[in-house]
This record gives structure tokens, sequence and C-alpha cells, in this order.
């Protein structure tokens, strides 16, 4: 085989074009693999696991624009590259066709002025030029789901603070989900819409899959939402205050079709999370809190509801929309994890000596972050590496190699800058299962897959395919590594969460409902290998 590379210095392209070129690259003869990215520390580290990094990438910047290709003859190399320089000169020569029907708008203000019934701008361009987008869209008059990640934190507070003075919200940046008036927005799930569905239930949330997994979750027990608003990861820092949420709260509080309201989150700054206490207790509405590893004491308060994950979160907040046991719910949980310790005693029994760790391969971020709250309790004595980790320390000095115990965030922007996220492209994490499967010492690959609008059309088929391979792998040296996944989804979805399901399970998968009850059948697992070779 024959590596070829080409840099391009100071192109930038958007990441849609990117992969559709890749993908077309490796439909060309003789083609095995190539990669079309920006040249940012982590595209490098990808594409040398892949073994596509040439001298030539080395001096590529976060600005320049990496061709690589692996072929069976030096010739298809530089004929793929040609073909990919080829396509991107065209991507930025198309135009509409002369007969369309009418000039689109090419402004904000603009395009607020021709549909002035229109409340609510959607914004997804590079993160430099996402404020002043925003702003345009605030001056316009609508409320703004910031999409674009990259986005500075100065720029998110200016951002926020000009919607609080107009009665606005921003919804991000990095808002990766909200469901507004039963539309989705970003990736967002088929989920049912209160009314007419019964329940009730609001939801703000600082993350988007920790959404998803709310409202999916709500939908599995027959219980419709009203609102669903993200306001973007670090909306609850101190820097920004917690502006979006309180203000999105107030607006459920004073919602009539709202009978219970959820929020979910990172631990929020100590001063943050007071102020969002005292402002749901403002109300008569029962409000479930889901602060992810904050102790639980720190939020039980007389009208505030603590739960420690998002399964328990969504099933408290139905049981209380429905008129039900909350109790309850948590007695059937306690249940069901003594369950999934039994099973977990079976699955130790497949895996050899010398297989211990953890390996967690996340497109949710908040989904690798509970993930890793759950791990940190079950395993106390273990650390849990991360490049979004809960502890500091914890911090992997390279997020393209693993350590130890490893839950990795595909979807942090080292991984998204100048190309798209892993769940629409799983690329990086289908190259990222099979480098686990090679290391001797990898007991379970752990995935998430998220269905929904906008998002890959079938992911989990997806990922199967590179567990293939994986388990080829394997078979030669004679080695399992234990497989769990759980999908975030609904049957309504494009996608269709039994459908997904099934194509994991097909590869020898096991596949739980949600994050939590995968994450523990995980712990039970690795607590069986502690009591068997001791905790080195």
């Amino acid at each position: 085989m024959i590596c070829k590379t080409r840099v391009r210095r100071g192109e930038y392209f958007d990441s849609v074009t990117l992969l559709q070129i890749a993908q077309d690259m490796l439909r060309l003869p003789g083609v095995a693999d190539a990669a079309v990215v920006m040249g940012t520390p982590a595209n490098k580290g990808i594409l040398t696991n892949a073994e596509l990094l040439e001298p030539a990438s080395d001096t590529a910047t976060p600005d320049d624009l990496i061709l690589t290709v692996r072929a069976e003859s030096a010739d298809q190399a530089e004929a793929a590259l040609d073909h990919a320089e080829t396509e991107l000169r065209a991507s930025g020569t198309r135009q509409d066709g002369d007969d369309a029907p009418e000039v689109r708008p090419r402004t904000v203000a603009a395009a607020a002025k021709r549909f002035d019934q229109a409340n609510l701008t959607l914004i997804s361009v590079a993160g430099h030029f996402a404020a002043d987008v925003a702003v345009e869209a605030l001056e316009s008059g609508t409320h703004v789901f910031l999409f674009s990640d990259n986005v500075p934190l100065a720029d998110e507070i200016r951002l926020k603070t000009l919607a609080r003075e107009k009665g606005l919200l921003v919804m991000g940046p990095d808002a990766g989900t909200a469901i507004v008036n039963g539309v989705a927005l970003g990736f967002a799930n088929a989920v049912p819409h209160s009314p007419p569905a019964p329940g009730g239930v609001g939801i703000v949330a600082a993350s988007g899959t920790g959404l998803q997994a709310v409202t999916c979750e709500l939908a599995r027990r027959g219980v419709g939402i009203t609102q669903a608003i993200g306001t973007g990861g670090r909306d609850l820092s101190a820097a920004v205050g917690g502006m979006m949420m309180v203000d999105s709260l107030k607006a459920l509080q004073i919602d009539p079709d709202t009978r219970v309201i959820i929020l979910i989150s990172k631990p929020p700054a100590k001063e943050v999370a007071e102020h969002v206490l005292e402002s749901a207790l403002a109300s008569h509405k029962p409000c479930v809190i889901c602060f992810l590893g904050a102790r639980q004491k720190d939020i039980a308060t007389p009208g505030v509801i603590p739960a420690a994950t998002l399964e328990l979160a969504a099933a408290i907040a139905a049981e209380v929309a429905l008129g039900g046991d909350p109790e309850g719910v948590r007695k059937s949980l306690k249940k069901r994890n003594k369950d999934l310790r039994s099973q977990a005693y079976k699955l130790r029994a497949t895996l050899g000596e010398g297989q211990r760790y953890f390996r967690g391969l996340f497109s949710g971020g908040t989904f690798c972050y509970e993930t890793q709250v759950i791990l940190h309790r079950m395993l106390p004595g273990d650390r849990i590496y991360s490049n979004a980790p809960v502890n500091h320390d914890d911090r992997l000095s390279d997020a393209s190699v693993s350590l130890g115990h490893t839950a990795v965030d595909l979807g942090e922007d080292e991984f998204t800058q100048g190309r798209l996220h892993p769940m629409l492209d799983p690329t990086l994490r289908n190259r990222r299962i099979a480098q686990e499967a090679r290391d001797p010492e990898t007991a379970i690959i752990y995935l998430d897959v998220v269905l929904g609008y906008g998002v890959h059309p079938d992911p989990a088929g997806s990922a199967a395919e590179a567990i293939r391979e994986a388990q080829g792998l394997l078979a030669v040296e004679g080695r399992t590594v234990v497989f769990i996944a759980h999908v975030c989804g609904t049957n309504e979805d494009p996608q269709n969460l039994k459908v997904q399901e099934a194509r994991l399970r097909d590869v020898g998968v096991v596949v739980l409902p949600t994050n939590a009850a995968a994450t523990r059948l995980a712990g039970y697992l690795l607590q069986r290998i502690d009591e068997t070779y001791g905790n080195q």
C-alpha cells in the first residue's frame, strides 16, 4: 500500500463538504482509506492511528486542509488526490440555477423581513462568525438557536445579556437539541407533545444528549413534553450565571400546559446552583433536578426532587406528571440493578487474563460525563481517564490514545474542528473501535448510539460493521471483548429504535435501554475483574 498526502494552506471548507469528498475517494479504484480534514492536533492524532499521517502533514495548522489517501499504487493514490482537489474547487463555485424562483436572503435581517411571522433563528456557521450573526438575529427580534460550537465565552455572555434585555432566549452556543412547540431543532427525537399527549413535562437542559435521553425515556413511559429547551453547556458556569436556564425556567413556570419541570446540567457553579434553586422554588410546580455528579443533599429542598441520573430524572417526572409514586420508581431500578449484577457475572467468564479496562467511545458529551460519575461511584479505587474528565487530574494527555479506564467524548471541540460531529459522521469512532480492540488489556468497548432528526441515517448499522471488523481481529488472536451499548431514541425516529437495537444485538452487543443501565452493567463487570486480579 502507498500513502500520499497533500496540504492546502489557509483553506477552509465546511465539514459536510469534507465528509462527502472523503467518502467519494473511498469509492475510487484501489483506495483502501482516505481522509480530508483540517490540520488540528486531534485530527493529526487520528490520522496517525489510522496510519494516514505523512511527513507532509507535520507543518499543517488548524487553518490548513490535509488530503491523504492510502491506495494499492502510487498512481491510484495520486488519482484519488486529484479527484479530491477537483471536487473542492467545484464546491466553491456551485451556485443555484438561473431559473430559481426567487433569490434567497443573504442576511438574517433580510430573512426576518421576508418571513415576518418567524420568531426564531437557527444559526450553524463557523464559530468565529456565529456571534455577529446571532446579534443580527436578536436585533431583528427573534430568539436564537445557536448550533455553532467554538464560540468564545465572552461572545456567549454578550449574546445572552442582549437577549435578556430584549426578552428573548439564546439557546447555545453549542446547542445540540431543542424541541419548541413540537418542532425539533438540531439533534432531537420524535417524541409525543403535550397536549394532546398526557403528562406535560417541560425541560431545560445545559446538555443536548441529556435532553435527548430524558425526552426519549419520557416517551418510552408514554409521557409527553411541552417544551425542551437547550441552553448550551456553559450556561451554568460562574461566568455566564445560568441566564438562559433561569429565564427558560421562568417561562415554563407560567406555561399553563407544563405540569412538571426537569432541569439538567453538570454541577453548576455554587452561586449559580443557589440562584437556580431559588428560581425553581418560585412556583408551585414540582421540579426534578439532575445535576450530574452533584451531591444530592445540596439539591434536596422541599419542592425540589433530586435525581442522580438521567433515567431516574425522567422516571420520577413521569410518575409525578401521571400522579404515580416516585418512590416506586427507585425500588424498580434497584431491582433492575440486581439483575445487571447477575448478568455481569456471566459475562466475566468470556474474558481472559489481563483484560481489565473499560473503553467508552461516546458521541454524546453528557453520556460520557454520566458514565464517569457512575463508574467513579462503583469503582472508587480506579481512575477514569477522559478528554472531558469529571476530575481534572484524570484528563488524557492525548485524546486519541486511551489510558487505563477511558471514556472519550468524540464530540468535543478538539475532534469537531473542521469535521462533522460523530452523530453525523461515525468514521472516527469506527476507527477507534478497531484501535481499542487491538489493545490486549481492553475488556469492555462501550458505545452510545444516538438517533433522531439530523443525525446519521443508520448509526447502529455503521457501528455494527466496525464491530464485525474488530471481532475478526480478536478472533485471530483468540480473544473476545464485551461490547456494551445503549440506543437513545424512539420507535418513531427516522432510524427506528427497535431496528437499531437489533442491528447491534445481531453482532453480539449487549444492549440496554439507558446510559445508566448500560454503565452499571459495565461497572459490575469491572468489579468482578477487580475481585479476580485485585485493584492494581
